[in-house]
């Protein structure tokens, strides 16, 4: 029997909003599978989805550009080990100068960076080791977005932490700007229902059935019941089919017909999505920069 520990309770209770109860009687019944212990946990209260929001780990900023004719842009994650770094002015400007290395040379993989020369004349490599070297901290170009533009492109940064571009057609600045704003706040994972992977659909039906079979209810009721589970989750899910954040009486996809506009694809950025964070006391954070500083004053 795997321990179950108050942090894997914490976690789970905070991916799905439960109680510390149930969410450690799940984790017994799962031998401590996180990931089968929210499934558990959705079949038998209903529960939604985590959010992606609910999973950032990670400290960083997201660097953005977008050309002056709106049709070369991207954007980069770039990672530190804490929000005091995030901060930095030189972290921030070195987040900047990449997202406009990464668009004004359709780099696709981050891993290509590394001897690309900045407008300082150094390399990638060597202005990322001389900012770890300033600041103390291990700091990572995590990922990448680079976007030539069907249409025009739009971005949206909500603070350093969430960064979107969108690349749409029709309409004018304005909608744009709504709408990379819209998905910041309401984190689509695509822009239509035949973009959700079919192992995700697959996954949630499985969900949905068993949350079904739970109350009893003949075979062809159950599987209305699912179908209409499936199509609100999409609902949920896709840009097309969300409440418009400005007006929520009309889903996207009606203010998109309204202005004769598309959309042709989206990225969406969240700093430290997916990435376990460490779990260091802050006491002991704040005693570890204190003496990264008395170091580097010695050295």
């Amino acid at each position: 029997m795997a321990e179950i520990t108050a942090s894997m309770v914490k976690e789970l209770r905070e991916l799905t909003s439960l109680g510390m109860m149930e969410c450690k009687k799940a984790l017994v019944e799962t031998n401590g599978d996180m990931k089968a212990a929210e499934d558990l946990l959705r079949i038998k209260s209903g529960a939604k989805a985590s959010k992606a929001a609910g999973r950032i780990a990670a400290e960083g900023v997201i660097g953005a550009f977008i050309s002056d004719d709106r049709k070369k842009g991207a954007l980069v994650e770039l990672n530190c080990e804490t929000d005091f770094v995030a901060k930095n002015d030189d972290f921030i400007i070195f987040a900047k100068t990449l997202a406009q290395l990464i668009a004004t040379n359709n780099v696709a993989e981050v891993d290509t960076l590394g001897d690309m020369t900045l407008p300082t004349g150094n390399t990638v490599e060597a202005s990322r080791q001389a900012l770890v070297m300033k600041l103390g901290e291990n700091i990572s170009i995590r990922r990448c977005a680079c976007y030539t533009a069907k249409g025009h492109l739009a971005m949206y940064l909500h603070g350093q932490k969430i960064g979107v571009m969108i690349d749409y057609t029709g309409g004018d600045e304005s909608l744009g700007k709504d709408l990379a704003m819209h998905i910041a706040a309401s984190k689509p994972l695509c822009v239509s229902g035949d973009q959700i992977p079919a192992d995700l659909l697959a996954h949630e039906r499985q969900i949905f059935t068993a949350q079904a079979a739970e109350s009893g209810k003949p075979a062809n009721i159950i599987e209305k019941m699912v179908e209409g589970r499936i199509s609100k989750y999409l609902a949920e899910v896709t840009l097309l089919g969300q409440p418009f954040v400005k007006d929520p009486d009309q889903t996207v996809e009606k203010l998109l017909t309204a202005k004769s506009a598309a959309v042709n694809g989206f990225t969406l950025f969240v700093v430290g999505e997916g990435i376990e964070k460490r779990s260091d006391d802050f006491a002991a954070e704040v005693m570890a920069q204190v003496s990264q500083i008395k170091e580097n004053k010695v050295s």
